[in-house]
């Protein structure tokens, strides 16, 4: 089992979900999060350029069993990818390994937990 953990842009988040369900991964989960990589974010406050610290993201988490770990990541990277070939700024994947999952309602451990 393998927690995949992917950071991606905010207007991609319909993108990549509508992907992830057509490649039959449904069991996400979503946050809303901010950092800082490479990525540079001009404004222009009072006439003036302000380098922002933190970027609005998305944090995709999704458990897989080890079959899945390649389908998965590469639905996200197809999907999550810029459309001039990538730019900086499309987000990172990593990919962790995963202890044990457990259902609370059936309390069915490991690879049908998920």
């Amino acid at each position: 089992m393998k927690l995949i953990t992917a950071i991606i842009r905010e207007e991609m988040l319909d993108q990549v979900r509508e992907a992830l369900i057509d490649a039959e991964i449904t069991r996400i989960t979503v946050n809303r999060v901010s950092g800082h990589g490479r990525q540079e974010s001009l404004d222009i406050y009072r006439g003036k350029k302000v380098v922002p610290n933190l970027i609005p993201k998305i944090r995709l988490d999704i458990a897989v069993n080890d079959e899945f770990v390649d389908i998965t990541v590469n639905t996200i990277i197809k999907a999550a990818k810029s459309n001039s070939g990538g730019k900086v700024g499309d987000g990172k994947i990593f990919i962790m390994p995963l202890e044990e999952c457990i259902r609370i309602r059936t309390e069915e451990r490991g690879g049908s937990a998920i």
